[in-house]
């Protein structure tokens, strides 16, 4: 009885989360109510004895790619009058899109109940190790057959940050650049002066 609430909290806060996501007019918002439902949905995966999906809903898209979201949108210097305008002037273009990915959609369920779709058969390859844990048999598999899909995945987050430092870095007037060449020629002569102050004048800078 306690996995069927669990079910319907879970499902029905990710579905509320989801929903403010998109209806959210506040970016930062959106970002916050995209983490309840990475969360809500790690807790879908924990019932369906998926604890590594849920633990990598919650390291990987909460704590890197929702926080990435988060530290670009805040970061970013976003004119909200300006969005809001060119929301306007595109959406008829955005809603000839969603038209055509509904019609997509639509095809494809057809398609399948028509029973035109030829579904691969599994070849033994992905099947679980005996005796091992569900995290373990994941990443045998993952380090194994799907090693080079994996770092392709890491090497897309690493282009991701990248261009999330190169948004958000930005050129001050008024903090002087360092200098290394310049500090690493310096000589000790250079840096130390004697000097021989006169009684109650002071030191000169």
């Amino acid at each position: 009885m306690i996995e069927v609430i669990a079910f319907y909290l879970f499902a029905g806060l990710a579905i509320v989360a989801g929903l403010n996501t998109i209806l959210a007019r506040n970016p930062v918002h959106s970002v916050l109510w995209l983490i309840l439902a990475f969360f809500n949905a790690a807790g879908l995966m924990v019932l369906l004895q998926a604890e590594f999906i849920a633990m990598l809903l919650v390291i990987v898209y909460v704590g890197a790619v929702a926080v990435l979201f988060l530290f670009v949108v805040m970061m970013l210097d976003i004119d909200f009058a300006t969005l809001r305008a060119g929301f306007i002037r595109n959406f008829p273009l955005g809603l000839g899109i969603a038209l055509v990915l509904l019609a997509e959609l639509v095809m494809g369920v057809g398609a399948y109940h028509a029973g035109g779709l030829q579904l691969g058969v599994a070849d033994g390859h992905g099947a679980a190790i005996a005796g091992a844990s569900n995290t373990a048999a994941v990443g045998a598999l993952l380090y194994s057959r799907y090693l080079f899909l994996f770092e392709a995945a890491g090497f897309v987050l690493l282009v991701a940050m990248i261009g999330a430092i190169v948004l958000t870095h930005r050129e001050r007037g008024d903090v002087r650049s360092q200098n290394i060449s310049r500090q690493v020629a310096r000589r000790p002569d250079d840096a130390i002066v004697n000097v021989q102050p006169e009684v109650g004048k002071g030191v000169q800078l």
